[in-house]
């Protein structure tokens, strides 16, 4: 299936150790020799270094490794870079690209072996990592999930069946591949379970026959190892009539057939949400107008501009965007000044903590040792200026709500469009005047307490207000 299966690490025990995204990419071949053989690169010997094969990185961006063994090193120096040596595991994917004329275009996730014992220095929890490591790439909806499993053993035994189950209950994503069919007891095959009498699965199973470890070591040709495995098919009893639904070269030809009718099917919504995407960027690209290259302070000054005047006709009621559901900008100002201070002010009631016992006492006190004839002007200032002092705290409340509401503005304009392409200055804007706002915050409410206290000051009894209602009093008398 493979340009050279051996460019992946072969052995016993957890060899595959972290996520391998292997994208087998199709190319036509380039350099044909006259006999017909792939041209081998220039100064090496190794068959499998040719330049219509390779394979590349994402890691290494622009290095191509024509020779397989170097693929297979690359692999295992990147994955000792996460894991270390003490055969641990890590979820960060290695991702290789294989180019050659020998694959179908295809893309495969070679995960870890399911493992439940942990050894040597693997940590005590190998089992939990592994599984999660593995269901978190076969849960995606779109995952053909290849659950492999040894022909020889029970297939109701089998670990990566158990676990696609978890997430295709259905079995509607997910391909048996039975290894080891050669290796099955004299008089046993798998024709029941191909034939989905055992586990159905809407996908099938695919028996086939690998390489064996002294296979590999013996460095047998993938190529013989290929022939050998469909004269296996061909000649054995039980499978010579299905020989052309088995072995390594159909489920390449079956899994490229998936993924070219996922492609078609998912095509149509695919082209509809880019359609889709592309006309919402398209808008949102001519909102932010032409490019800012050498005219950033005309660009800026502009925007300044315009935000001080869109701020000013949300204060005076003059903006475009008026709303009919609540108060807002400068309509919003006049009624805490108007509705919530004034209703403040009048809700404070000057008798309500002022008791006749303490009235006496003051009275009382500012008369000394001597009994006073008539109420002294210092009782009485005492206690008005009490009670004026107590409407310092609705007018910094009305402070407070209109900084409030200075900031809503704020934040209402910088959502605007034209601050979506400037994000940086955006933050700017918001940072500026904010600080502004709050460095006006200190002098205001020193204001409002200075204007407080400087009415609690001077009690003028001459006020009208006085005089008209020491006549009332005094007309009241003469009428009783």
């Amino acid at each position: 299936m493979t340009a050279n299966p051996t460019a992946l690490p072969r052995g016993t025990g957890i060899v595959t150790r972290r996520p391998l995204i292997l994208q087998l990419i199709n190319r036509a071949s380039t350099s044909k020799t006259p006999n017909g053989t792939s041209e081998t690169v220039e100064g090496t010997t190794d068959s499998q270094s040719n330049v219509d094969e390779w394979g590349e990185f994402l890691h290494i961006p622009g290095q191509k490794f024509h020779d397989f063994n170097k693929i297979r090193e690359e692999i295992v120096r990147e994955t000792e870079a996460k894991t270390g040596r003490n055969a641990g595991i890590s979820p960060a994917p290695i991702n290789l690209r294989i180019y050659s004329p020998n694959v179908l275009t295809l893309t495969l996730v070679d995960l870890p072996g399911l493992t439940k014992v942990p050894i040597g220095d693997q940590p005590r929890d190998i089992e939990r990592q592994i599984r999660e490591m593995v269901l978190k790439q076969i849960s995606k909806p779109n995952a053909i999930i290849l659950a492999v499993t040894a022909a020889n053993t029970d297939l109701a035994n089998s670990d990566g069946l158990k676990l696609a189950r978890e997430v295709d209950p259905e079995g509607q994503r997910t391909i048996g591949v039975l290894t080891k069919v050669d290796l099955m007891d004299e008089g046993t095959d798998v024709v029941d379970i191909l034939a989905g009498r055992i586990i159905p699965l809407r996908l099938g199973y695919v028996p086939v026959v690998n390489r064996g470890q002294r296979d590999i070591e013996n460095k047998k040709p993938i190529s013989y190892a290929l022939e050998h495995e469909r004269q296996y098919f061909e000649n054995h009893k039980a499978y010579r009539n299905k020989s052309a639904y088995c072995g390594t070269p159909y489920l390449a030809r079956k899994l490229n057939l998936i993924l070219m009718m996922h492609i078609k099917q998912t095509l149509p919504d695919i082209k509809a949400r880019i359609a889709s995407s592309l006309q919402k960027y398209s808008v949102e690209l001519a909102q932010l107008g032409d490019s800012i290259l050498g005219n950033s302070s005309n660009i800026v000054l502009n925007m300044i501009t315009e935000f001080s005047n869109e701020y000013r006709s949300v204060l005076e009621g003059n903006n475009q965007e008026l709303s009919s559901i609540e108060l807002s900008g400068g309509a919003r100002i006049s009624f805490v000044y108007h509705e919530l201070y004034s209703n403040g002010v009048k809700a404070v009631d000057p008798f309500d903590q002022v008791k006749d016992i303490d009235i006496r006492t003051v009275l009382y006190n500012s008369s000394g040792s001597a009994p006073a004839l008539f109420v002294g002007t210092t009782a009485f200032e005492l206690i008005v200026k009490q009670q004026i002092k107590r409407l310092e705290d609705p007018s910094l409340k009305c402070v407070s709500l209109v900084y409030d509401e200075l900031i809503r503005i704020l934040g209402q304009l910088l959502s605007k469009p034209m601050f979506r392409r400037y994000p940086a200055l955006k933050e700017k804007f918001h940072a500026v005047a904010v600080h502004f706002f709050k460095k006006a915050m200190e002098p205001t409410n020193k204001l409002v307490k200075d204007l407080v206290a400087m009415e609690a000051c001077y009690i003028n009894t001459g006020h009208p207000d006085f005089i008209n209602g020491s006549r009332v009093r005094k007309d009241g008398a003469l009428l009783g």
